[in-house]
């Protein structure tokens, strides 16, 4: 459980919230749209389930929820409201109309799970209109400022590492080379992790230039010396679409047999973790703590065990970084 500091309750508490999710679905969302509903109706305060997304904010498509409405969705991956990832929504004629909708239907607050373009558009709308507004770090990448963890990312890493186990089998039995590539066009946090936790031999991400000849020799060196190989590099997908399978062109003109695996959208999908559950849901049920304390414009997550919040600016402004230690523990088990 994570501490949470008591808020106490203002005069002006909302008298209804809307909650939707946007951008890439991760695992737990649902336990977050759980979280804020009972949290909500607990309160006394209505509560709107808006579909898909800002696009369904903009038209109105919304309706009221109740307890029965998120009965038996903790465990579903997903999510029950569905996402969209929606550019009309930069332009701020179009926001003004969703603030519009939101106050034509007396609903002064909203709930925003998801990546940093839905924190991005959460906070233009805060700072442009009278409605308040939280944000939950709902993605698979980790990658949030202000938070030490993400609705989704335990999912994901567990995901990949039950695939890659399985690959495992087949790059021992025949004593190839396995690519793995995992998602992460910005951020190694998903490889990072899964490399340490599946025993890669090198994890390749786009916080560091890859140099294709210095691998090589690392493989090649490994099995001169008789080292334990897993089989299994994993690389993050990167900026760019074919990384992976240029890398093992690259390989194959330096004496190795690569296979690839591409692991995709696997890893958005499953049911979410007992870890993924706990952490939506106490961060769905905070965020309604939060609006009926009076804030707005911050997003709700974790830092050091509690749940804190952080200026949506901030999310914006500023990139979470991957821990250069952990990623140096991916070559020294390795060794």
């Amino acid at each position: 459980m994570y501490t949470h500091t008591s808020i106490n309750t203002t005069e002006d508490k909302p008298t209804a919230i809307a909650v939707l999710t946007s951008g890439g679905d991760s695992p737990g969302m649902n336990p977050a749209i759980r979280g804020v509903v009972r949290a909500a109706l607990h309160q006394g305060i209505k509560v709107f389930g808006v579909h898909k997304g800002y696009s369904g904010l903009i038209i109105g498509d919304m309706w009221e929820m109740d307890s029965a409405s998120v009965t038996n969705i903790v465990q579903r991956g997903g999510t029950l409201l569905k996402s969209d990832r929606c550019q009309a929504f930069l332009d701020p004629a179009v926001r003004h109309q969703a603030a519009e909708v939101l106050l034509k239907k007396g609903i002064d607050s909203l709930v925003v799970i998801g990546g940093d373009g839905s924190l991005t558009g959460a906070h233009m709308l805060a700072s442009e209109s009278s409605i308040r507004v939280i944000g939950l770090p709902g993605t698979i990448d980790n990658d949030i400022y202000g938070t030490d963890d993400t609705i989704g990312f335990d999912t994901a890493v567990n995901t990949a590492l039950d695939a890659i186990d399985k690959i495992r089998d087949t790059a021992l039995s025949h004593e190839c080379l396995f690519l793995v590539e995992v998602m992460g066009r910005n951020s190694g946090f998903i490889a990072t992790h899964v490399g340490i936790a599946c025993g890669a031999e090198l994890v390749v991400i786009p916080e560091y230039e890859v140099e294709v000849d210095a691998i090589s020799f690392q493989l090649a060196n490994n099995r001169v010396q008789g080292k334990g190989s897993s089989g299994i590099i994993v690389v993050a997908e990167g900026p760019t679409p074919g990384l992976t399978y240029n890398l093992a062109k690259q390989l194959e003109q330096h004496g190795q047999r690569p296979k690839v695996c591409i692991l995709g959208h696997i890893q958005r999908g499953g049911r979410p973790t007992g870890h993924d559950r706990v952490l939506a849901s106490c961060l769905g049920a905070a965020a309604v703590d939060y609006l009926c304390g009076g804030y707005n414009d911050v997003m709700i997550g974790i830092k050091n065990g509690a749940i804190a919040e952080t200026p949506l600016q901030h999310i914006i402004d500023k990139k979470k970084q991957l821990d250069a230690q952990l990623f140096e523990h991916v070559q020294l088990l390795h060794k």
